[in-house]
């Protein structure tokens, strides 16, 4: 049986170790590899636990155990001292198998208990979006392991959080994940609140007009809780925005965890509040990118195992070659395939698969999008002309736009240097080369550029449509 004899060691040499980072300037990695709950202790074995499989292999290949453990034996001074991790999971078994050695209770009685104390869903909330039903990446790591930290200790450390990123990359499910925890795993009957911005600006417009303000005011400032969606929504809205502030307000005032996101930076919607943006922009703000290669792969094996199905390796590998943008369109693909095979009755071969998404991997394709749209979408976004793009100004307001869109253009048309060259104002194609080297190699460093980039052929894209 597991004792608590080294909890406030634990906790002192956490604090610790987190201060140690931030004062090395890499509270990041703390976050990433340092994300471990004190679960007991025997006379000198600690027992940690994480969310998922993916973490313990996160804080093993890492190190942060031994860290933790060099630590821990620093401040105890015990040197026999080590550190074990579990998966959440295994605590649960742990906990149910000394529950049922203590009481002699009966197989049967124990899964009776486990039915009447768990927690009914959420109404707000829904039930698929957990953390172990989320398979991080490169791409995601961070919003995964910062969300995790939230869930588990909500108002606490991150608040407010702002997850931003195209459609489909996770964003929604990290946000309903943490609901889903704090609701799950807190001893407290918390108000957890989640809501589109859409349905908090109509919300608020009908308050207005039924002359129920002070009753939309009660629910949401006295929140435990509160997940934003979509919050780009607000933009132009002053009057939900000024609400929004002030229930920022509030909630901060009571240590109430938020969690908002959006589909790009909060200090690139437009016509938004400063001082909204400035109290949104005091957290942690963290992007999401479309998954690479090896996260599309696991994501779709993941999905095919938890429908009881098999598929050809070479067609997960051919959707996840074809499918670069987001999860959904992943899930779209596969979806389709694994239709065909239960209202067929025969397994898809990879000709079948390449016919069934015909249609999905042309709505994704690059091919025909028009290099007008492509000046156009640049020239809304960055409040220049058209004929600003392609002119000769070497302002920086007008360089870095007419950069990006020579970049977009050559990445999503088959037009060639001299082509754009023509199509850009005429200019030769060591221009043009240049200009599309120069935004190539800023995106390997500035993952804010790589964002917005991102986001720009995003919407070039749903343009078209």
């Amino acid at each position: 049986m597991l004792e608590k004899m080294y909890e406030e060691a634990f906790k002192y040499a956490m604090d610790e170790l987190h201060k140690q980072y931030i004062a090395e300037d890499k509270e990041g990695d703390f976050i990433f590899n340092f994300n471990v709950n004190y679960v007991g202790d025997t006379i000198n074995v600690i027992t940690v636990s994480v969310a998922s499989p993916f973490m313990k292999n996160q804080v093993t290949n890492k190190g942060s155990l031994k860290i933790i453990e060099d630590k821990l034996r620093e401040v105890t001074g015990l040197n026999t001292l080590k550190v074990e991790c579990i998966v959440n999971e295994e605590t649960v078994s742990e906990v149910k198998v000394e529950t049922k050695t203590e009481k002699t209770v009966e197989p049967k009685k124990v899964e009776e208990e486990k039915i009447v104390t768990k927690k009914k869903k959420h109404p707000l909330l829904e039930e698929k979006y957990t953390f172990e039903n989320f398979i991080p990446g490169d791409n995601s790591k961070f919003a995964y392991n910062a969300s995790v930290s939230v869930a588990k200790n909500p108002g606490k450390q991150y608040n407010p959080i702002l997850l931003y990123g195209g459609s489909g990359l996770g964003k929604t499910h990290l946000m309903e994940s943490i609901g889903n925890y704090i609701y799950q795993n807190s001893k407290e009957n918390l108000k957890i609140c989640y809501i589109s911005a859409e349905s908090f600006t109509n919300e608020f417009i009908d308050s207005l007009n039924t002359k129920k303000t002070t009753e939309f005011k009660n629910k949401y400032r006295n929140l435990d809780v509160l997940l934003l969606d979509d919050i780009h929504f607000l933009q132009g809205k002053e009057q939900t925005q000024e609400e929004l502030f002030y229930t920022f307000n509030a909630l901060s005032e009571k240590h109430a965890q938020m969690v908002f996101t959006c589909d790009r930076p909060i200090k690139e919607i437009k016509s938004m509040t400063q001082r909204l943006v400035s109290r949104l922009s005091n957290g942690l703000s963290i992007d999401l990118q479309p998954p690479n290669y090896e996260t599309r792969v696991a994501i779709l094996q993941n999905k095919i195992k938890l429908v009881g199905k098999n598929l050809d390796p070479e067609i997960i590998d051919y959707i996840a070659h074809n499918l670069e943008t987001n999860v959904r369109d992943l899930e779209s693909a596969l979806a389709k395939v694994l239709g065909y095979e239960d209202l067929c009755g025969e397994k898809p071969t990879l000709e079948t698969t390449k016919m069934l998404l015909k249609d999905i991997l042309n709505s994704n394709s690059a091919e025909n999008i028009s290099l007008d749209i492509i000046q156009k979408v640049i020239a809304e976004n960055y409040q220049i002309s058209i004929s600003d793009i392609k002119s000769k100004k070497r302002d920086k307001k007008y360089v870095i736009p007419r950069q990006i869109a020579i970049y977009i253009a050559r990445e999503l048309t088959e037009m060639s240097y001299t082509e754009l060259g023509e199509e850009f104002g005429g200019k030769d194609h060591s221009t043009i080369m240049t200009a599309y080297k120069k935004i190539s190699d800023n995106i390997k460093t500035d993952s804010t550029l790589q964002s917005k980039i991102q986001i720009l052929i995003r919407e070039i894209k749903e343009y078209k449509k």
